[in-house]
């Protein structure tokens, strides 16, 4: 029989692993970035796992058979030091980046100082801005490779008391799609997950409002940080290989129903 379509089938599998290919972890040692660091380990993949703390990427590094290292990722010196050592200890093996880091700094913006308006976007966008430089610059050399990047719904919709931090991630995720396009042509492809409310520290407030706050979401829980790191390997992997620009929003279809409740619930 003839079938209509006639390229080959690819080994599909093959592509849910990561044998051969190593992967810089920035913000490693907690939440998002250790299930990140297992969901890449566990598809086979050699991970550099940097932490500002090095306790924590030791943990993170033992659990996974990474590497441990402590930088500060909005240091250019440090940032030059994290992708030396990637690439002394993992060659032509060096297959892509994700940064973790961030942290969201809630204040209505009438309340926030110069200090704090800086150092929101500095932890933010700064440590993106120097991996997409110097990660982006060491994966170009080799033809193929990826960026991963966690933004934020907050980049997305209005959320009160977080309009630094939201304008912060919205910059990032647009930083993410002018990098897609200047590196494209080198073979590296460069994405950001947006989740919604994940149970994380950060997200306490609002993890505290329970079933008031998911009752009308098509899938009504909160996000686990697995969820994320599911996604983002999934964006760093062979099997995204036709994407690039792309912000894909992790939120249990709560945008599709309505960010009113978010943005009630985050005012309280």
């Amino acid at each position: 029989m003839n079938y209509p379509d006639s390229h080959a089938v690819p080994d599909f599998a093959s592509l849910l692993r990561h044998e051969g290919r190593a992967f810089v972890l920035l913000g490693a040692g907690d939440g998002m970035g250790r299930q990140t660091a297992h969901a890449l380990g566990q598809c086979g993949a050699r991970v550099l796992c940097v932490d500002h703390d090095l306790s924590l990427a030791e943990v993170v590094a033992r659990e996974v058979g990474g590497i441990p290292m402590a930088a500060d990722v909005t240091q250019r010196a440090d940032m030059q030091r994290v992708f030396a050592t990637a690439e002394a200890e993992f060659g032509e093996r060096f297959a892509g980046v994700v940064d973790i880091v961030g942290m969201a700094t809630t204040a209505p913006l009438a309340e926030m100082d110069d200090a704090a308006w800086t150092a929101q976007f500095d932890i933010v966008l700064r440590h993106a801005y120097l991996a997409l430089q110097l990660g982006g610059q060491a994966l170009a050399k080799r033809g193929v490779g990826s960026l991963t990047f966690v933004g934020s719904i907050s980049g997305e919709v209005s959320v009160a008391n977080q309009a630094a931090y939201g304008t912060a991630k919205a910059a990032l995720h647009h930083l993410v799609r002018c990098a897609a396009h200047e590196l494209g042509p080198s073979g590296v492809r460069v994405n950001a997950v947006a989740p919604g409310v994940v149970d994380t520290d950060m997200a306490a407030m609002l993890v505290a409002q329970g079933e008031r706050l998911t009752r009308q979401w098509p899938v009504p829980r909160f996000g686990a940080t697995a969820d994320i790191a599911d996604v983002v390997e999934f964006l760093a992997g062979p099997q995204s290989s036709w994407l690039t620009g792309q912000i894909l929003v992790v939120d249990g279809g709560a945008r599709l129903v309505s960010s009113t409740d978010l943005v009630e619930a985050a005012a309280q």
